[in-house]
């Protein structure tokens, strides 16, 4: 026992601040840009509803070694993007901590759209007309109304895109590569010690992995109990 705590004590803890991080900073990105990418398509109709649906779903399915390529070549310095941002505002994506934080959003993001979307089309109808007959405006019907109403479901999806930004290593590796103190995240790091079959270490990397992942599971069910407590179960 006195053997672990020594061993803990001199163990590298960075991975771990570095994946929380990332976490919490891709969370509230992905927050904000699913509940307004969700509305916007919610108004949306015909076939442009559909494009843009499956573009933005689109890095939920595709490997995220591939979504990490894309992203390589898109903040690349080589790139006219990766120029523009490196020379007019002094910005580096690639292997930095930016580029985990845009890497763990862009593939926890459909999560989080993909939820609030479903939490936007659950509304009751009726609600909405109700504040239109009340003379309030389409806005302050959203944030008075449908916002509050979908409240749960917009924070199971916010948990689980948490979860997901948390444990990326694909797109991030690819990205943000992996560089000690700077952008390794705890993925990464268990990725690394099992090469150099270190057991131990990617044991306690593993440990601390479920711990987390089952506060995320736990919160997770809390909010969707509050969602289901009124429904009849057989």
């Amino acid at each position: 026992m006195e053997e672990l705590s020594i061993f803990l004590a001199r163990l590298d803890w960075s991975p771990l601040w570095i994946s929380l991080k990332t976490g919490v900073a891709a969370t509230i990105i992905c927050f904000f840009l699913g509940i307004l990418a969700a509305r916007k398509v919610m108004e949306m109709t015909g076939p442009a509803k559909a494009i843009v649906d499956g573009i933005l779903t689109l890095p939920m399915v595709l490997p995220p070694t591939v979504a990490g390529f894309f992203l390589l070549l898109l903040f690349s310095k080589r790139r006219p993007l990766g120029i523009f941002l490196w020379e007019g505002f002094g910005i580096k994506v690639v292997q930095s901590w930016l580029g985990c934080i845009i890497a763990a959003s862009v593939i926890a993001f459909p999560l989080m759209y993909r939820n609030a979307r479903s939490a936007f089309e659950l509304v009751d109808i009726n609600l909405i007309h109700a504040g239109r007959t009340l003379g309030m405006s389409e806005t302050k019907i959203f944030f008075k109304v449908v916002l509050p109403t979908a409240g749960p479901g917009i924070a199971g999806g916010t948990i689980l895109t948490f979860a997901r930004a948390l444990g990326e290593f694909g797109a991030t590796s690819m990205l943000a590569g992996n560089i000690s103190g700077k952008t390794a995240t705890i993925s990464q790091r268990i990725a690394m010690v099992l090469q150099d079959q270190d057991y131990l270490t990617a044991g306690i990397w593993v440990g601390i992995v479920m711990i987390i992942a089952f506060m995320v599971i736990f919160l997770f069910n809390l909010v969707v109990g509050k969602t289901s407590k009124n429904v009849h179960r057989w």
